[in-house]
């Protein structure tokens, strides 16, 4: 008896189950296809460009380049743990903005409320990008205050075009040589030195955590700028 109605009931589910199927093409609720979209288009907007500045060319980094790998949670320790090279335009520098103050012989104390910045000047990967440019690397400890500078620009003054100085004018607290040409906008470097987002100059915290900035330890100009580097006020050459 129990076989008869296990049958009985696996019967009713077959049927049920094909009643079921029966009805899915049944013509009561017919297919509609819904008809294309006639109204006002979508404004999608154009997807950005990527940037074509390779990373390095040669052993020397672009700016584009240093600052990607920096930024890079894999590739930061490529640019961070030894000193690189980055090739740049000067597109910017604080010598012209120094205080007047600051601006005299070393071995001069600056006034109390003398507070200059750390002399600077940013490279970027093209010669017309402008100074709030995003993509720019800072570069300082070439030297430490605006005295030293004004000691190498009143040397530097005294040569003939093409002319090198007889004896390089060195920085004898960061123990750098001062850069000759010194640093001015729209020449062509390359910078070596130790990147990074901050970077100290004697006693003074330097920090750039957006495009980083570099202690330098040489410079090389491969395209002079139109004028030198000059103070906001002329300056007498020393004798």
């Amino acid at each position: 008896m129990q076989t008869s109605a296990s049958s009985a009931q696996r019967a009713l589910s077959v049927a049920a189950l094909l009643a079921v199927i029966a009805g899915c093409g049944s013509d009561d609720n017919p297919y509609k296809p819904t008809p294309a979209w006639s109204g006002k288009k979508a404004s999608i907007p154009a997807p950005p460009s990527l940037p074509s500045t390779p990373i390095k060319n040669g052993t020397d980094y672009t700016v584009y380049g240093a600052i990607h790998q920096l930024r890079s949670l894999i590739h930061s320790k490529d640019v961070t743990k030894d000193p690189i090279s980055i090739v740049g335009y000067v597109i910017d520098s604080n010598i012209p903005r120094a205080p007047d103050c600051a601006v005299h012989k070393t071995g001069k104390k600056d006034p109390d409320n003398c507070n200059p910045e750390v002399p600077s000047f940013w490279i970027a990967d093209t010669k017309d990008a402008k100074p709030d440019s995003k993509l720019k690397v800072r570069i300082v400890g070439w030297a430490r205050n605006f005295a030293v500078v004004y000691d190498a620009m009143s040397k530097y003054m005294k040569l003939k075009p093409g002319e090198q100085p007889k004896e390089p004018i060195t920085d004898d607290i960061l123990n750098v040589q001062v850069p000759f040409p010194l640093p001015a906008v729209g020449a062509k470097v390359r910078v070596t030195g130790a990147y990074g987002a901050f970077k100290t100059v004697v006693s003074d915290m330097v920090g750039e955590p957006v495009g980083g900035v570099m202690a330098l330890q040489k410079m090389d100009t491969l395209e002079p700028a139109a004028e030198p580097a000059h103070f906001a006020k002329p300056i007498t050459p020393s004798p």
